[in-house]
């Protein structure tokens, strides 16, 4: 059974109830399942997408990103959503990787079009709302698309490639299959008690699993309304609140900081609201609070790219006596936590979280050796470092890879390092996160000169225009005589962290 049978199903259940509101036009369940069947003959028609071929997406959030996932499952094909806020460079590399049969921008992403088109030379293209030659506009393929194929979708086939870069600096495809989306979406379900007649407002980028699959596919499989939103604006958001009555939103703490700044905060009708759930990383308490004393419990979801990610969750029921907490293990998901002998540890000790179930990636695309190395006896490494407490809630304490969060968007050391060794003026250099009252944390780069060299700061800064994604640049260049290193030259980034915060 494939994915797009949940939206089948709800529509033969309840056809005219609104699967997904957007720009304030409502789309019927009958309506999306009509949708999907016809966008599924378009891609095996008139784009000849076959099984197991990649579909790489840019786009904002729209109604015809949801359906093209449904109708990729359909045909057992796999979506690759591409982050908009990555620089060219980074895009190519995903694009040589992943080799996609097709692309699909968004025409308020036009600009990028056409170098997403020398990218990827063997790709057909589809546009969504403009006209550019050598590109097929959507709609127009599916109006003009035969009878729907027949689905030929399975649990056991990948139906997403999500990319995150790695600790080396190269972006890895962590697959997910249909199979895989569906127990995430259980376990979500379950996280967030959701019920056909929740609402759900979706303001997180669809290029994210958190933005994807924490709660916009889990509400469609429960047969609720997603209040779809393009891109996330505070004054809109507070707005929809307002106006829409969603029951059920998901946040990172760069928007929760947004909204409670905002002016219209303290004045905001946050009244529909039954939960808000935070996800992405460690959410400080201090941005949970707001919400509390508005009466708005906020729960969590701990996981990753590669876990779904709904692994363990914080449930409305425990949120206010729990805050910070990650939580306990969703119903389809064991975590545990070990030592550096990959030993269990007792309960308030500290360790590696490791997490085990159908929801978690069948490995990285392609690579056979980063997956072997991201799994433990069948249990997954999330290199990040907890503990349980007496009532076996988890708690995230550090991180033992050196991923930094800044407003929710993962940032890999190894990245930056790249480019700063393109310096001539700089012998050494490390990046590490310093904190930061707006996105959690950001990147600071900590260089060693030279001999003989000046190191310009603003000019390191430069470097990294057009290379890299501009959250991901280093806010700060900091200039040291020598990095911090073990016995066996490692460098020791936790002095480094110390040091800045210090």
């Amino acid at each position: 059974m494939d994915l797009s049978r949940w939206i089948a199903r709800n529509a033969a259940w309840r056809p005219h109830w609104p699967a997904l509101v957007f720009a304030d036009e409502p789309i019927s369940y009958r309506a999306l399942d009509a949708g999907i069947a016809q966008l599924a003959a378009a891609l095996a028609g008139t784009f000849a997408v076959k099984r197991g071929d990649r579909i790489a997406v840019l786009s904002y959030n729209r109604p015809e990103y949801v359906a093209l996932i449904f109708a990729a499952a359909r045909i057992g094909a796999i979506v690759v959503p591409l982050n908009w806020r990555l620089a060219p460079p980074e895009h190519g590399q995903i694009l040589a990787d992943a080799d996609p049969a097709l692309l699909v921008v968004d025409g308020d992403l036009q600009a990028r079009a056409e170098d997403l088109a020398r990218m990827a030379p063997r790709a057909h293209r589809a546009a969504i709302d403009f006209a550019l030659d050598g590109w097929t506009e959507l709609a127009d393929a599916c109006d003009a698309a035969g009878p729907p194929p027949a689905p030929v979708g399975r649990p056991e086939d990948p139906v997403l490639l999500v990319y995150t870069s790695g600790t080396t600096g190269r972006p890895k495809g962590a697959v997910l299959t249909q199979g895989a989306v569906t127990w995430n979406a259980v376990n979500s379900v379950w996280a967030h008690d959701f019920t056909s007649e929740d609402r759900i407002l979706t303001t997180l980028p669809l290029f994210h699993v958190g933005g994807l699959n924490i709660q916009t596919l889990p509400a469609l499989h429960a047969g609720a309304t997603v209040l779809l939103h393009k891109r996330f604006a505070p004054a809109e958001m507070l707005a929809a609140i307002a106006r829409d009555r969603p029951t059920v939103t998901l946040l990172v703490p760069a928007v929760m900081k947004a909204l409670t700044e905002h002016p219209q905060w303290e004045r905001a009708d946050l009244s529909s609201l039954r939960l808000a759930m935070a996800g992405s990383s460690v959410v400080p308490v201090d941005l949970i609070r707001p919400f509390h004393a508005r009466g708005v419990p906020v729960g969590q979801v701990y996981g990753a790219t590669e876990t779904g990610p709904v692994s363990i969750v914080l449930r409305g029921i425990d949120a206010m006596r729990k805050e910070g907490a990650c939580g306990t293990p969703a119903i389809h998901c064991d975590a545990r936590i070990v030592d550096d002998r990959d030993e269990d540890v007792k309960p308030g000790e500290r360790g590696e979280i490791l997490l085990r179930g159908p929801h978690i990636t069948q490995g990285y695309w392609r690579d056979s050796a980063s997956t072997s190395a991201a799994f433990l006896g069948g249990w997954f490494r999330t290199g990040d470092i907890g503990h349980q407490d007496e009532d076996g809630h988890f708690w995230v304490d550090d991180r033992k890879k050196d991923m930094i969060i800044s407003g929710g968007e993962n940032i890999y050391p190894a990245e930056l390092e790249a480019v700063l060794e393109t310096d001539p003026t700089i012998a050494e250099a490390a990046v590490v996160a310093r904190p930061d009252a707006k996105w959690g944390e950001v990147p600071v780069a900590i260089v060693v000169p030279r001999a003989g060299a000046a190191v310009d700061p603003d000019a390191v800064k430069a470097r990294f225009a057009g290379r890299l994604a501009k959250f991901k640049h280093p806010h700060d260049v900091v200039i040291v005589d020598s990095l911090p290193r073990n016995a066996m030259g490692k460098v020791l980034r936790y002095v480094l962290r110390e040091t800045l915060r210090g």
